[in-house]
């Protein structure tokens, strides 16, 4: 078989061009379908879209219920009420003296019962001075009493004799009037020396220190040996017979105790329970409303009336314990009694004077009210209530006259 040398060659240089062609073609599929997989991709999802939205559940719209605010209704009930007055104030005793040394002298003797809380009686001896230089006072004004006296009664006689010799025309009116200017300056001697007399009798008993009333030392400042000038302060005390308690009250106050505003004692002085934290408990002492000051006090406003204590150191016989100059105590006063009033929790008032009801179909209705007095936890209303009223003791932050309110069971918290 022969062969063609040309032929051969030409086949040989064709056959590597041949072989690039046949690779080339699966390539370019193979990129086709590379630009074909993202609009694949999309159709599907657009595909899976449309599936779930054309099988999406229908809603259904459903009006939502109006929101009604739950609140706490107190019915109100009108009772009788004897009003409380609550005041606090401190003890003091009714009647507080410095003693004076009212004559100098040392001191030489000084009671047991002068000391810190020593209980004496009226007219007894405190302290004694030295009144050895007053007697000696005393025996020189006497001795010259004695001589202005004997003075004296010269002189008138010698004036009585001048007078007898005048009426006879044996003595001039000149001479008679000197005789009797000497009998009256002599009369008048004898007056000073007796004054000078009581004046050192006087002094020298005051050298007896003496209480001008039953009392209680609240302190001393001298003792035995030291001396002391005229005016030199030697104790303090204070009076036990009863004690004295000012209570600061309102000017609204009044009206409930029916005060007199003027200085003085109350004619029937309402009945005043004192309390305090004494010896680890709490006591009681019975008091009364004896006077109101009449004035109102500048910086606090407000008006002090005085109750009183009888016996506060139960001296005599009293059944409570001793209440002591000092203590501050709580004083709850027995008003006036008020009928026909309501008393209701203080969250019931609102705006000052007004209170929140509901009515027949628990809507809320915005009440003004007379309200008599509030107290810590509590305010009485006289008047702008009726019996049965359902009155809101909830806290609301609105509040609008005819909106709808759901009244709380009872019991509800």
């Amino acid at each position: 078989m022969s062969s063609d040398p040309l032929s051969a060659e030409a086949r040989d240089e064709a056959q590597p061009a041949l072989g690039a062609l046949e690779g080339r073609v699966p390539d370019k599929r193979l990129r086709r379908l590379r630009r074909l997989l993202p609009l694949a991709a999309l159709a599907t999802a657009a595909a899976i879209s449309f599936l779930l939205f054309a099988t999406r559940p229908t809603a259904v719209r459903v009006e939502p219920e109006p929101l009604i605010p739950l609140v706490r209704v107190l019915e109100a009930q009108p009772q009788t009420l004897r009003v409380q007055i609550v005041a606090h104030g401190t003890v003091s005793p009714r009647t507080e003296s410095d003693l004076v040394a009212e004559v100098h002298g040392r001191v030489t003797w000084v009671s047991p019962a002068l000391v810190a809380g020593g209980f004496f009686a009226e007219g007894h001896e405190l302290l004694r001075l030295d009144g050895r230089e007053h007697r000696i006072s005393v025996d020189r004004a006497r001795a010259a009493v004695q001589l202005r006296r004997s003075e004296a009664r010269l002189a008138r006689a010698d004036a009585e004799r001048r007078g007898a010799l005048a009426e006879r025309g044996a003595a001039s009116a000149a001479d008679l009037e000197q005789f009797e200017a000497k009998a009256l300056g002599a009369s008048a001697s004898l007056d000073e020396a007796r004054a000078l007399l009581a004046q050192a009798q006087l002094d020298l008993e005051r050298t007896v220190l003496r209480a001008p009333f039953a009392g209680r030392v609240r302190e001393r400042s001298v003792d035995v040996g030291q001396f002391v000038n005229l005016g030199a302060k030697l104790a303090r005390i204070y009076a036990v017979d009863f004690a004295e308690v000012r209570l600061p009250l309102e000017s609204d106050d009044l009206a409930l105790l029916e005060l007199p505003l003027g200085v003085g004692d109350v004619a029937t002085g309402a009945p005043v329970r004192l309390t305090a934290r004494l010896a680890g408990r709490e006591q009681e002492w019975p008091a009364r409303l004896v006077r109101t000051e009449g004035e109102i006090d500048e910086r606090t406003r407000m008006l002090h009336v005085v109750a009183r204590v009888d016996d506060p150191y139960a001296r005599q016989g009293s059944d409570h314990l001793p209440l002591p100059a000092g203590l501050f105590v709580r004083g709850e006063i027995a008003g006036r009694e008020l009928e026909g009033v309501y008393v209701l929790p203080s969250i019931a008032l609102r705006e000052g004077d007004r209170v929140y009801l509901l009515d027949a179909a628990d809507k809320l209705l915005i009440r003004p009210v007379q309200l008599v007095r509030r107290e810590r936890d509590q305010v009485i209303i006289a008047g702008g209530l009726e019996p049965a009223d359902r009155v809101v003791v909830s806290p609301m932050r609105f509040a609008i006259e005819g909106m709808q309110l759901r009244a709380a069971a009872s019991g509800a918290p």
